[in-house]
């Protein structure tokens, strides 16, 4: 089964808080086995892949319990049920969800960012709030957004350059290379990209900055259903070999076909496809062609300040 949500999780860390001290790592692994969570499932990370995913929503369902004032923590790291976590779990539900951790007012000015005397205005748009993701820890909740807003802006990207005309396109392959440390310098790297083409090459840019090996240079501007075909990608290698050479990068702002992919990895020659999502993506990375808009930091508890080691 997958790594259940951390609402389905609350229950079973308290139900461990109540068999003494607890630690989250301790907590995820005997969870794990409850749930009988294959080998994947435990290792599975956040969409950032920084932190496993199980260990996080065991935090999280920790921290919830805790600002509803159910745990506590005796020392650092460590975690333990208090009197209202055991009166809870004596009543016997059958699961803790965030909507019933709301009837304790600990709880509710966490959530609203509040102090102990909210309102009950303020209660309701925090209930009414929390039911929208109500299965995502914040985390997630956070990098579910980023996902889509970078999905949103790889598709922006595409459509932008698809606008413009083709010398901005193998311009803009000039901009990303340069960015990527190839070519030494915009003069040099556009030496030649940009030209009539030369049996299927639209330019060559040097590798490095003293131009010991070269890399030639295919750009493509399809629609997004027209596919580069296994014939471009053989004139293209031709090119290569009448060259003399044994690197070349075909970008595209379209996609390769089936028989194009396969027929790259039989080939005595490096040659990197790079289609119009993988485009977008460099093009992020290296920013070419965008810019920050917003940043927003997110910050955590350094608990080696207050060691008082």
């Amino acid at each position: 089964m997958a790594v259940p949500d951390y609402q389905s999780l609350m229950l079973p860390v308290l139900r461990l808080a109540a068999t003494g001290i607890r630690r989250v790592p301790d907590v995820a692994e005997a969870i794990a086995d409850e749930f009988g969570l294959s080998s994947e499932d435990r290792a599975a990370l956040l969409p950032s892949g920084t932190q496993r995913l199980l260990p996080n929503r065991v935090h999280w369902a920790k921290t919830y319990l805790m600002k509803a004032g159910l745990l506590s923590s005796p020392a650092r790291g460590w975690f333990t049920i208090t009197p209202e976590g055991s009166e809870l779990l004596a009543s016997g539900p059958p699961a803790i969800t965030r909507a019933m951790l709301e009837q304790y007012p600990s709880f509710v000015s966490f959530v609203g960012g509040k102090s102990e005397g909210v309102t009950e205005q303020t209660t309701i748009s925090v209930t009414t709030d929390a039911t929208v993701t109500e299965s995502q820890t914040p985390e997630e909740r956070i990098e579910a957004a980023h996902t889509e807003l970078m999905s949103e802006l790889r598709t922006d990207l595409l459509d932008q350059i698809l606008q413009q005309s083709p010398a901005f396109f193998e311009q803009l392959i000039v901009d990303l290379l340069v960015a990527m440390g190839y070519g030494g310098n915009h003069e040099d790297a556009a030496k030649r990209l940009g030209g009539t083409g030369d049996g299927g090459v639209d330019g060559v840019i040097n590798e490095d900055r003293l131009g010991l090996d070269r890399i030639y240079v295919q750009a493509k501007r399809y629609a997004a259903h027209v596919s580069v075909g296994r014939p471009d990608i053989q004139a293209f290698v031709g090119s290569l070999v009448g060259h003399g050479s044994h690197k070349g990068v075909f970008v595209t702002t379209s996609s390769f076909s089936a028989p194009a992919i396969e027929f790259v990895r039989h080939l005595s020659q490096r040659v990197i496809l790079i289609d119009g999502a993988a485009l977008a993506d460099l093009m992020i990375e290296h920013g070419v062609g965008v810019r920050v808009s917003r940043a927003i930091e997110i910050k955590r508890i350094d608990l080696d300040f207050f060691d008082p080691g």
